[in-house]
């Protein structure tokens, strides 16, 4: 069985012809090599690429990517980084360069074929350059959050037989100093930020390990690069666990080089002789949206990456973004949410007058954007409300220059969709999954329809599965961007595709007339009553916010319950330095209690003495709620108020601001077992 998964694809390494015999060389391929699997689960295994006359882009490796890049974008900007208060610049030619020193260190350090290099830190130019570096080196690319534990890092490190790790800073380096002696792949460590404060075998700084491989040879390097096929393993992303063990998935150099090819232009990227790209990393690239987004399609592309401070996420981010004025930008729901909620607060402390010429200009903004509106008089005054009050706040959010906004790696609810239309801003959400290189599903300014996230590139293809009367079924994927397998685990591989090779997300969705798809939920999530009714939660959460502003998260709880309850928390301000809520309401949310008839300005106010004017303004936003429910089994009969906000710190969160269920059925069990008590 192994020595079948490690059998050489013609299909995946051989030039692809185009037109008439390029479905006969498919069918053939097919024939003779019937015995190589779609999937392996071992880290040196290779697999059958998912060609067909549709996605005929030779199948190439990331250095073969790299090298087509240098030659049109070598003398172009490709990292920007901020040192002492000014951007510090690289081209692709430097960039280039300094991934092959690279990639020659990691030689010299003893990184074995299909082994890995795990980073731990920030990003950064260091991030980036020791990622390609290591796969020009014949290694595999893992990053790993800087959020985790040690003990995080560790499952991970061992997993991926990690022969080198690139830390960012001190904090890091204290976890794996922690864990090291139980490591037994573990060679080096190189800290890029930092100085080394207390010395230790094998540990370097960036600057002692660029100069180590001075002595390994460009021919050997290039034997290295030479040897690689475009369906082996280069990239692992692990995914976050939230139902158990962290899964290792395996991309492979297609994946990342079609991936990066073709899902982006869906999405409207340029490449850098049409226009130079410009955007700003700041999202975790342990996470394949950030990684795609940023690295890999950056180097296809020729696009300028500028690094955001470490803090971002805490407040700097819009500094940044007014510097940079990026073309393109990409967030996950929650950092939308969070700019909508900020500008809501602004707006509430604003005078009348102004608070009167926002909203007349976002609710043109909005009607032009969802009815299309189109007579002379009212494209005029659109364009005069854009002019005089919507173009000022883009500017002051960094976007004046934005010509693509992005969502990704969850659901983004209506409320904050409509809110950024009506500041002429269009969000376009893509959707997929680690396990298809991010993006399988894109809307972009060519392929866009409200609330859906928009349709498959060529190449790539979707279908539903044991489709519900309203059309709801699981979303099943082909294509290239279909990963190779989870690391070191046959059985949850298998479990994950079907016999013919379709990859099940665990997600449902509808398909419309068009072929656009429209993500309605989460089978794992979907809630199954007592009753054997099927619940799905998402709506009525998001229902629950829009009709309370004051409302930061909703969780509906009620698997295997007589009926349905639900966790609230309350909007409250971020602490600048930690990103972790505090108890002080946020402007928004205080403008809702004096609104109810409350002097509220504290969340454990409103708690600890059950705040009449809050709890009755809050039932009666459920009832409203309810009422559009459409039975009873779909209804909120009990909820609480939580005494603080959901964090990533707190673990109800993940690294890119998902909702964890489970971890916060289990820190809340016993408010859980409180709603259904006899």
């Amino acid at each position: 069985c192994r020595a079948e998964h490690r059998q050489t694809d013609p299909s995946g390494t051989g030039d692809v012809p185009s037109h008439g015999i390029f479905q006969l060389q498919i069918a053939l391929t097919m024939v003779l090599y019937l015995p190589e699997s779609l999937w392996t689960s071992f880290a040196d295994g290779r697999v059958r690429l998912r060609i067909d006359n549709s996605c005929p882009q030779t199948p190439i490796t990331v250095h073969q990517m790299f090298k087509e890049s240098l030659e049109k974008y070598g003398s172009l900007n490709a990292l920007a980084s901020k040192r002492n208060g000014k951007w510090e610049k690289i081209t692709f030619s430097e960039y280039y360069c300094l991934c092959r020193k690279v990639a020659k260190s990691f030689l010299k350090l003893g990184l074995e074929r299909f082994h890995s290099v795990a980073i731990l830190g920030f990003n950064s130019p260091e991030w980036f350059i020791s990622a390609v570096g290591a796969v020009f080196a014949g290694g595999i690319v893992t990053g790993i959050y800087a959020t985790n534990s040690p003990e995080a890092c560790y499952y991970m490190v061992h997993d991926s037989k990690t022969d080198i790790m690139v830390v960012e800073n001190q904090k890091q380096l204290d976890k794996i100093m922690q864990i090291w002696n139980r490591l037994p792949h573990l060679k080096a460590v190189v800290l890029y930020k930092d100085s080394i404060a207390e010395r230790h075998p094998n540990l370097y700084t960036m600057e002692e390990f660029l100069e180590l491989g001075g002595d390994v040879s460009d021919s050997t390097l290039d034997d290295i690069i030479n040897s690689q096929k475009p369906n082996q393993c280069c990239v692992l992303i692990y995914t976050s666990g939230t139902t158990g063990k962290p899964k290792g998935a395996m991309l492979s150099h297609d994946n990342i080089t079609w991936t990066s090819a073709h899902c982006s232009r869906a999405g409207g990227m340029q490449p850098a002789e049409v226009q130079q790209e410009s955007i700003v990393s700041y999202l975790p690239l342990s996470h394949v949206a950030a990684q795609m987004y940023d690295l890999w399609t950056g180097i296809k592309w020729g696009e300028q990456v500028y690094f955001a401070e470490p803090d971002a996420l805490k407040g700097s981010l819009i500094n940044t973004l007014k510097e940079v004025q990026p073309t393109s930008h990409m967030g996950v729901p929650r950092v939308w949410e969070k700019i909508m909620e900020k500008l809501q607060d602004a707006s509430a402390q604003s005078g009348f007058m102004k608070k009167k010429m926002l909203s007349w200009a976002m609710s043109l903004s909005l009607e032009r954007h969802l009815m299309g509106s189109n007579s002379g008089l009212q494209q005029l005054w659109t364009r005069l409300a854009d002019y005089l009050v919507l173009a000022k706040i883009r500017n002051a959010l960094g976007l004046s220059s934005c010509q693509k906004h992005f969502c990704g790696a969850a659901p983004l609810n209506r409320e904050t969709l409509d809110f950024f239309l009506g500041l002429n801003i269009t969000l376009y959400e893509a959707y997929g999954m680690s396990e298809t290189t991010g993006p399988h599903c894109l809307s972009g300014p060519c392929v866009y329809r409200q609330h859906s996230c928009g349709k498959p590139p060529p190449g790539c293809r979707v279908k539903l599965v044991d489709k519900d009367a309203e059309g709801n079924g699981e979303i099943c994927f082909w294509g290239r961007t279909v990963f190779m397998g989870y690391l070191n685990m046959e059985d949850r591989t298998k479990e994950t595709f079907d016999e013919e090779g379709w990859l099940h997300s665990g997600d449902l969705g509808k398909l419309d007339k068009d072929g656009f798809l429209y993500v309605t939920g989460r089978i794992k999530d979907l809630i199954i009553t007592a009753g054997g009714e099927n619940v799905p939660p998402i709506p009525i959460e998001d229902a629950v916010k829009k009709e309370l502003p004051i409302v930061s998260n909703a969780m509906v709880i009620g698997d295997k319950k007589k009926f349905l309850s639900m966790f609230l928390t309350l909007k409250s301000v971020l602490d600048p330095d930690t990103s972790d809520p505090t108890d002080i309401l946020t402007e928004q949310a205080r403008d809702f209690c004096q609104r109810s008839g409350s002097k509220a300005t504290r969340v454990s106010e409103i708690v600890a003495t059950r705040d009449q004017a809050i709890y009755r303004a809050i039932q009666e936003g459920i009832d409203r709620v309810n009422s559009t429910a459409t039975n009873r089994v779909h209804c909120i009969h009990k909820w609480i108020v939580l005494p603080r906000d959901f964090s990533i710190a707190g673990g109800e969160l993940g690294p890119t601001m998902k909702l964890k269920r489970l971890a916060v059925l289990e820190k809340y069990r016993n408010e859980v077992d409180s709603f259904y008590k006899e």
